[in-house]
């Protein structure tokens, strides 16, 4: 039984911020080695992007950084150098796969396009990560995860659900962090997975081109579907007509009576006058949802509207998320930070873990959600500081005596 599942496996990193390095992240979870390349001084831009400790920025304890770098070696080079190209060119002739997320004209500019590379390591797997993809007019466009998310057309329906019944004319937003940019980033793990396994038949590698506006756009193959038929979905559609978003003692949750047998429940809970009332039988408010706006009907729905929010008020989030379970209704919980993170589920699973980091101390963060009988999850490896690996690497695999090493730090080469 092998320790980990992709042992043996060897990955060169080449990318920044958040889509290449959880690409990367998710194969070191696997078990894969992992080899991160970063500029000299500066580094990873997610280094400079909090959580940090104490609100204190610091290059090597950013919240961002350690999470998607866990489990990695890293080193530094200078790819705009000749020499800084040469070690990469041998870096990668020692590796199974390169990922990497720049601009499809600085990988050419400087001799790293994959039609360069595959010469020198004829089974190398190359994943490109770029907002628009390889090809195309938008190709060569920049684009910050915000242009990515709403190009996808994801923004397009939020806020949903009851945030279109509260604002109706708000501007579509972004969802929260850069859930976006992780979309991608498992998209692209997944393509380069399939890439490899095949290279591991064949005897011969290929070039993988992941758009991340098409990662978001694929996740939304619901919302394109009615299109065919002339019906846009947009976020009146998901729009209850009882229920969704409610405020509680201590937050938010979210009721969702999508069927007879829920709403009855629902109203069984709060109120059992209420499920003997005629006006508020399940296809009375179905029927009023239906009509314009206005009216008698309207009337007693937001009354109903009305009294569920009062109820819900009365109670935390957990009880109503169990006591309307209970009654045969769908509930959830809107979690915070705080909430997830001491989740007795969660806890249970061993989701967190405690990382001890030479730079911002202990800390927890998120493990694996996959939980693999044979080859579980460990932390192996600390999160990189910056170069802190270029002796190994560059000296005990690449052949450099210790003085070159000097010399290259010495002209910025690392």
């Amino acid at each position: 039984m092998t320790e980990v599942a992709l042992e043996g496996l060897r990955v060169l990193e080449y990318a920044r911020f958040v889509s290449g390095p959880y690409c990367s992240r998710l194969l070191a979870d696997l078990g894969a080695e992992v080899i991160k390349v970063e500029e000299p001084v500066t580094g990873d831009e997610a280094r400079r992007r909090g959580p940090f400790p104490d609100d204190v920025p610091h290059p090597e304890k950013s919240g961002l950084f350690i999470y998607l770098n866990m489990n990695k070696l890293g080193i530094t080079l200078n790819l705009k150098t000749v020499r800084g190209r040469e070690i990469f060119k041998d870096l990668v002739r020692e590796v199974d796969i390169l990922v990497e997320n720049n601009s499809p004209s600085l990988m050419k500019e400087l001799g790293l396009d994959y039609d360069s590379l595959k010469r020198l390591n004829q089974r190398l797997v190359m994943t490109s990560i770029t907002p628009f993809g390889q090809t195309g007019p938008y190709r060569e466009y920049k684009s910050y995860y915000l242009n990515t998310f709403h190009g996808g057309g994801e923004g397009y329906l939020l806020p949903a659900g009851l945030g279109y019944v509260l604002y109706p004319d708000r501007e579509p937003i972004k969802a929260g962090g850069f859930i976006g940019e992780y979309d991608i980033g498992l998209a692209a793990a997944t393509a380069t997975l399939g890439a490899y396994f095949q290279a591991q038949i064949t005897g011969e590698g290929q070039y993988v081109d992941v758009s991340g506006t098409e990662v978001i756009a694929g996740l939304m193959r619901y919302e394109f579907a009615p299109y065919n038929d002339g019906w846009i979905v947009n976020r009146a559609s998901w729009a209850l007509p009882i229920g969704g978003l409610v405020q509680c003692k201590d937050g938010f949750v979210e009721i969702m009576p999508l069927m007879e047998h829920m709403y009855e429940g629902l109203l069984e809970l709060i109120d059992p006058e209420l499920a003997k009332d005629e006006r508020y039988q399940y296809k009375n408010i179905m029927l009023s949802y239906a009509r314009p706006v206005g009216g008698e009907e309207d009337d007693v729905r937001q009354n109903l509207k009305d009294i569920i929010e009062a109820w819900a008020l009365k109670h935390t989030k957990e009880e109503i998320y169990h006591q309307v379970q209970a009654n045969g209704c769908a509930a959830g919980i809107i979690a915070t930070p705080e909430d997830v993170l001491n989740s007795e589920q969660l806890k249970a699973r061993h989701l967190f873990v405690e990382i001890d980091h030479p730079e911002a101390g202990v800390i927890k963060c998120p493990s694996s959600p996959c939980i693999y009988s044979q080859t579980p999850w460990r932390y192996r490896q600390h999160v990189p500081r910056l170069g802190e690996h270029n002796e190994e690497i560059l000296c005990s695999r690449i052949g450099l005596s210790s003085k070159e090493l000097r010399e290259l730090s010495q002209t910025g080469v690392i």
